[in-house]
């Protein structure tokens, strides 16, 4: 009862209103610190990956690097005649003035017919970064709909990177509007039921909001250090809800039941602190977990990992926080109330000469629970043998696994420019992918270089890699060169990547990669699309070694015990391989299509494994912390170690199952969104928790520790001298 969280419990739940004042103003400080600093979103360069990374970079260091470009498609409706060329060209000189005139717009280039004559296109170069062009796009999409109000026998559309980008980012916040609308009523339900009580239930969620809030403002403030990708927010809201509700759920749960068991014997304040010592742990060891296990992602050295490992850290630390400081000292002032409750009824209750009602206190499991321990206390084995056979089954469908970058074409038709998107690659293959061939070399062999890249685009040609006339520019230095050639097959498809290795391994070797002294790199949509996943793949192992490793070393930190820490690793990793097979399974498949709204894309985005394994691995010890710290307890009390297993399972069945129904339906609100990765992330975590809670937890551990023993404590000393106290402990009462 002296250590650190039984300490900050005490001082909480007797200074309550200090305790909550001083929350709400940490709240208030993170947000309006992050508001003041402002964030710093990830630039381009933070992007660069691989071979296509190495590119950029020498592009940019020549002023050749990407330019936010915008598209008008000039064509008419579907059965409406023929394009009136004069009228579309009347149309093009109105849109080329028009967007001159701008201080956004760079150049406009001269308008491109179609090859079959049915469409016109201007291409807009906009100023500044690549990344920044969605800032300053509206602008642009006012003057091409003011032209098409000007010519209404026309079709005018305009679509680019910028105007995708800034549709990607609209989708984006409606869904997650929309996943607050189902998250938070079906969580606050799930809490009612738990609590039946309004204000019990309203608990948890308003912790989990202000934590949420907190954490968005530090999120900022982190940025300076790990620029934000763009889904901080959405790491944030998925985690923050999820974990924040269990820590405070896990807590209410042991307070409740101490303060049933005290039945008045104790304050209020001391029935916090004594779930404050067995809860409270728990909390923070779990907070713990997340957040070691999210930090592996630094390791993939990418902004992206590096954004979602930051918000996930800071708003697990933030949840533990709020669960140690201004929860207990809610705590306290409601029991206080409900003792004045309790001591008003039974005073109502003598004076009209009934007894007061006694609620007994609810212990062991449940009667669902009991009914599925019982064949696994009897056949430990058999259980142990038919459930994990069942997750191996789930998980073989990994075996097909396919990892792709999710490319443009792979975004949601609901977004609008998607549409056009299509219609103008329609009209427009060659704008479907770009390879670009970047050398740098000394300024006076610039024409070697240039014939060396012609002698490329020629070669590349002849075997259709590519289409249409390349493009050569030059650095005003005259040291860096690229050429651009256009590849007329989406990124995702064989064809593009089949493009991409006969220019990298056939091309570039026999022509500029023979030039001694140059350096030369490839980019392009087609080369970032197959660099990022051949990165993700390279990392892969470093991070599931360090990832297992870190989350051996919590078990075995928090139970002493190495052999709990080895039954923690196989249990999550039989976890994390079911779910990503069942992901595969409905993912890569066309038969759920329908079910979940999405458009298969035979495959599985690069980040969705790696992101499930490192969150899975952190939510998983959640419910392992809480599950044996119960088994522990009622073993250092002295319970047989198979009868503590039993008990520990048994009690703590009904908040690991309320804790998982609250964070599945905050994933499973996430595999509505549109953007297909996201809903991969979704579908995959809410599985995941399903089979951990109501698989792992309840069949595989269980058994697991059952045929194990007291080998589970295996080389805890500390566990033995106190089970060896309690034993010589009952041998002396016996005696006496």
């Amino acid at each position: 009862m002296t250590n650190p969280t039984v300490r900050m419990a005490r001082w909480s739940a007797r200074h309550p209103w200090r305790a909550i004042t001083g929350w709400l103003l940490f709240v208030a400080l993170c947000l309006g610190a992050g508001i003041t600093i402002g964030g710093n979103p990830a630039a381009g360069e933070d992007f660069w990956i691989g071979e296509a990374g190495r590119a950029e970079a020498i592009a940019t260091e020549g002023g050749l690097q990407q330019k936010p470009v915008e598209r008008v498609l000039i064509h008419t409706r579907t059965g409406t005649g023929a394009l009136d060329q004069e009228q579309a060209a009347a149309a093009a000189r109105d849109i080329g003035d028009r967007m001159r005139r701008l201080p956004e717009v760079a150049s406009v280039a001269e308008p491109m017919p179609a090859s079959d004559g049915s469409a016109l296109r201007v291409d807009i170069t906009m100023r500044g970064a690549e990344l920044d062009g969605k800032k300053h796009v509206d602008a642009l999409l006012a003057q091409t709909a003011a032209v098409q109000d000007a010519y209404p026998r026309l079709w005018l559309e305009e679509v680019g990177s910028p105007s995708i980008s800034k549709g990607v980012e609209k989708l984006r916040g409606d869904d997650l509007a929309r996943t607050e609308i189902i998250a938070l009523p079906i969580t606050l339900l799930t809490l009612l039921l738990v609590f039946s009580s309004i204000v019990m239930a309203v608990v948890p969620l308003l912790l989990a909001l202000s934590s949420i809030i907190a954490a968005v403002g530090l999120s900022m403030i982190a940025s300076h250090l790990f620029p934000d990708a763009g889904v901080g927010t959405n790491v944030i809201l998925l985690i923050g809800l999820a974990v924040g509700v269990d820590y405070t759920l896990f807590y209410l749960k042991r307070e409740r039941e101490e303060r049933l068991k005290a039945d008045g014997s104790l304050s209020s304040q001391a029935v916090v602190e004594v779930a404050a010592a067995t809860s409270g742990r728990a909390v923070v060891v779990s907070g713990l977990a997340v957040a070691v296990s999210s930090a592996t992602l630094f390791l993939a050295d990418d902004v992206i990992f590096s954004s979602i490992a930051t918000g996930a850290i800071l708003v697990s630390l933030v949840a533990v926080l709020s669960s140690l400081t201004v929860l207990p000292a809610l705590l306290a002032t409601l029991g206080v109330r409900a003792e004045r409750r309790k001591a008003r009824k039974a005073a109502r209750a003598v004076a009209r000469g009934r007894a007061p009602r006694v609620r007994r206190p609810r212990t062991g499991a449940g009667r669902l629970t009991a009914a599925v321990l019982r064949p696994t206390a009897k056949h430990p084995l058999a259980t142990l043998a038919v459930a994990t056979l069942a997750m191996v089954a789930l998980a073989l469908p990994v075996l097909n696994l396919n990892l792709t970058d999710m490319g443009r074409e792979t975004h949601s038709r609901a977004i609008g420019a998607m549409q056009t998107y299509d219609r103008m690659t329609a009209t427009y293959p060659e704008l479907k992918a770009m390879h670009q061939v970047v050398v740098r070399a000394d300024a006076e062999r610039g024409e070697e270089v240039e014939g060396a890249l012609r002698d490329l685009a020629g070669r590349a040609a002849r075997s259709t890699a590519v289409s249409g006339p390349p493009v050569i520019r030059t650095s005003p230095d005259g040291r860096i060169t690229m050429l651009e050639m256009a590849v007329p097959h989406f990124v995702s498809t064989d064809e593009a990547r089949n493009s991409l290795e006969q220019v990298r391994g056939t091309h570039i070797p026999a022509t500029v990669g023979a030039l001694p002294g140059a350096e030369v790199a490839v980019t392009g949509d087609v080369a970032r699309y197959a660099d990022y996943p051949a990165h993700q793949k390279q990392k892969l192992p470093l991070i599931i070694g360090a990832l297992l490793l870190v989350t051996f070393a919590m078990t075995v930190w928090a139970f002493r015990s190495v052999v709990l820490g080895l039954v923690g690793l196989a249990l999550n990793l039989l976890s994390a391989f079911a779910s990503l097979g069942l992901l595969v399974l409905v993912f890569q498949n066309e038969w759920a299509e329908g079910v979940l709204d999405f458009d298969s894309t035979g495959s599985i985005g690069s980040r969705v494994p790696l992101f499930l394994f490192v969150i899975l691995f952190g939510l998983s010890m959640d419910y392992q912390v809480f599950v044996i710290s119960r088994i522990r307890e009622a073993a250092v009390n002295g319970t047989p170690t198979r009868q503590a297993i039993l008990d520990g399972v048994g009690s703590s069945a009904g908040v690991v199952t309320s804790a998982a129904v609250v964070m599945v339906t905050v994933f499973a609100s996430f595999a509505s969104l549109h953007l297909i990765e996201m809903k991969q992330i979704g579908f995959s975590l809410a599985a995941a928790v399903l089979l951990d809670a109501f698989v792992i937890r309840v069949l595989i551990l269980p058994s697991l520790m059952l045929l194990l023993g007291e080998w589970n404590w295996w080389p805890s000393r500390g566990m033995r001298r106190v089970r060896a106290g309690k034993s010589a402990g009952r041998q002396l009462e016996n005696v006496g």
